[in-house]
């Protein structure tokens, strides 16, 4: 199935597509496929995590009506806890959205962490390479286990990080681990009032005490009620305003390569171990080059060798 195909399919194209890439993610076909999808990158992506309970699914809710009333297409993946049984998706993150099954500008697709201990599922970058070539916006929300969840920081262009009064997140927020990932910070049910106050403070000292943020981006630490729609259009307008900080001087397509780096020796760590980084030998990307197709050349190699 090539990339025209899908967009001519619809959610019905895309799923099927989606379920190809997981059955076989080597073949020749699915490669030439996401290479063709990383080279025509069309959505701004956005990772949001936080401890579970904290609010993600509905403030993804939230957001999703917003961009969709801006006239924003958008693709969304919830990745959840798994079975232990199945292995599946525990949770389904999909039936706690209250998204129209009609509309055809947005798609959503739960995955199962499994194994994965940094809050996304294996096939998290790949799914996401391929949306980001359909929709506008690309939105990730992690499993949310606390204190591990980073592995965001590796597939989304904006990352939210939710924090929900009087739980403590506040606190938990200032390890440095978690304080280094957010580019916007939510707190979640600011109808709590003094407590999601309290919270807001808390998480600026944090923040305070990092240093200069990102390069001149000052991460915005926005009190959002998504229930009672408040400041959701503030929250809107924070990943706006991230995403023209990243279209400046180069920064998008130099932190997508960084990704896509950091993404290409992980594969290969996990396919053929330490000793398979180490004889791949130079793993810097040209400019504009697929980590998908680069991955498929070396693990000819690797295995011949």
């Amino acid at each position: 199935m090539t990339l025209d195909e899908i967009r001519a399919g619809g959610k019905a194209g895309l799923a099927r597509a989606l379920a190809e890439l997981e059955r076989a993610p080597d073949a020749p076909a699915t490669v030439a496929l996401l290479d063709r999808a990383y080279a025509e990158p069309r959505a701004h992506v956005v990772g949001m995590t936080g401890p579970p309970g904290v609010g993600k699914s509905t403030l993804m809710n939230a957001l999703i009506s917003g961009w969709r009333q801006r006239g924003r297409t958008v693709g969304c993946i919830a990745v959840d806890p798994s079975s232990r049984r199945s292995g599946g998706a525990l949770l389904g993150d999909r039936t706690r959205l209250t998204t129209d099954p009609e509309d055809q500008g947005v798609f959503v697709r739960s995955m199962a962490a499994r194994d994965r201990l940094g809050g996304l599922a294996a096939l998290t970058v790949s799914s996401m390479v391929l949306m980001r070539a359909l929709y506008d916006m690309v939105l990730i929300e992690t499993v949310g286990v606390g204190q591990s969840e980073t592995d965001v920081v590796g597939v989304a262009d904006t990352v939210l990080f939710c924090v929900q009064p009087g739980s403590g997140d506040s606190l938990q927020f200032m390890k440095a681990g978690i304080a280094e990932i957010p580019h916007v910070v939510v707190v979640t049910k600011a109808d709590m009032g003094a407590a999601a106050v309290r919270a807001r403070a808390d998480v600026l000292g944090a923040l305070g005490l990092g240093g200069d943020g990102y390069e001149g981006w000052e991460p915005p630490v926005l009190m959002v009620s998504s229930a009672q729609r408040q400041g959701v259009e503030d929250l809107l307008a924070g990943i706006d305003a991230h995403g023209d900080f990243l279209a400046e001087n180069g920064r998008l397509a130099a932190a997508r390569q960084t990704q896509a780096e950091a993404w290409l020796v992980e594969a290969l760590r996990e396919r053929f171990g330490r000793e398979g980084v180490r004889r791949a030998g130079n793993l810097t990307l040209e400019a504009g080059e697929s980590p998908f197709g680069r991955l498929a050349e070396l693990a000819v190699h690797l295995r011949v060798d």
